[in-house]
């Protein structure tokens, strides 16, 4: 099982710390380094510029939003980082909520599905240097009826195939991810749910006639590292009450349905109905210990290496920490902290 690293959102008061969260990751010998973006930074900017910094690390898109770009301009910004980064970047996508999509984007919340498909599609076409040409129910390229021709890619990417990955959490698109992607962008994932996740995603495998083996396992894990294992869960509570509780709306939140899958309906109903009412400490504390402790690293170097097998165990490929702490140190050492415990636990 590899390392990865996730920034997270730039833009909030540690740029600089990141930059060097990144350099260390590097050091270490992290696989890849995810950067995100909703409605403030851009993660393309981002990458390139942590790319610039960085030597071996490979750079990811954690996501970039459809509704952002269309696929063609996604393809071109892809195979830009690639050439920039010397053949160290990974794509990932997804569809955003829909706050975002019709707040922000100005582009309808509608067959998500759908939509990820013919994106997809696009984006291989153009990245292969193909002539690019599609007739679909969400794209026609090129537009009917006007001056417009089939274009190819001009940038040759350092390599042939850029690994592809989406972000899904419902199992409908964790089927179809499966089916169309090189790899899965999890969050909240729990070894002992996995089937929540890895069921959808092996029968998409299976509709192409693959398998699990080189599909690439890539969920996001909190990290806090302590002797006292409730304090380092406390150290999550807003966090995980904001995606819970805050994040979508009362009819639309994915990650709320999650914890109801994972079995935590009541807790998860009481976190939303608090959080919503705009009681959000409230909502942190209605949070149950144990859905904390089960999608994060808590505690020991030892701890958490027991975790981490746990995570080798359910098929996780790829563990992508997010360091809690807010100061330099704190995340350097819950970098350098993931790395041994990998180690211990000898899956490095």
């Amino acid at each position: 099982m590899r390392l990865g690293i996730n920034l997270g959102y730039w833009g909030l008061g540690m740029d600089a710390d990141n930059i060097a969260v990144a350099q260390e990751a590097d050091r270490l010998g992290y696989a890849v380094c995810w950067a995100a973006e909703a409605y403030g930074s851009d993660a393309a900017t981002v990458l390139a510029f942590v790319a610039a910094r960085t030597e071996r690390i490979d750079v990811g898109s954690s996501i970039f939003q459809i509704p952002a770009r269309t696929p063609a301009m996604t393809a071109m910004t892809a195979a830009t980082l690639d050439t920039l980064s010397g053949g160290r970047f990974r794509l990932g996508l997804g569809v955003s909520g829909p706050q975002v999509s019709e707040g922000w984007y100005g582009v309808r919340f509608d067959k998500p599905l759908g939509r990820t498909r013919e994106y997809v599609e696009i984006i291989r076409k153009a990245m292969s240097r193909e002539r690019l040409t599609h007739q679909g129910a969400h794209w026609t390229l090129p537009l009917p009826d006007g001056p417009g021709k089939p274009l190819k890619l001009t940038v040759h990417p350092v390599r042939e195939h850029i690994p592809l990955y989406i972000a899904a959490i419902g199992p409908k698109n964790l089927e179809q991810t499966g089916e169309i992607a090189d790899g899965w962008l999890g969050i909240f994932f729990s070894p002992e749910h996995a089937g929540l996740s890895l069921d959808p995603l092996r029968a998409g495998r299976a509709k192409a006639g693959l398998t699990l083996d080189g599909f690439d396992l890539c969920p996001t894990v909190n990290i806090a590292v302590g002797d006292d294992v409730t304090a380092a869960a406390d150290s999550m509570r807003d966090y995980v009450a904001l995606y819970v509780g805050g994040m979508g709306s009362k009819e639309q939140n994915f990650y709320n349905r999650l914890a109801c899958r994972m079995g935590y309906e009541e807790a998860a109903a009481e976190v939303q109905r608090r959080y919503l009412a705009g009681d959000k400490q409230g909502a942190a504390a209605a949070l149950p210990h144990d859905l904390i402790d089960a999608v994060s690293l808590l505690g020991t170097r030892e701890r958490i290496a027991d975790r981490m097998r746990a995570y080798a165990d359910a098929g996780v490929t790829t563990l992508t920490l997010a360091p809690t702490g807010w100061t330099l140190d704190e995340r350097v050492a819950a970098l350098r902290t993931g790395v041994e415990a990998l180690e211990l636990a000898g899956l490095a």
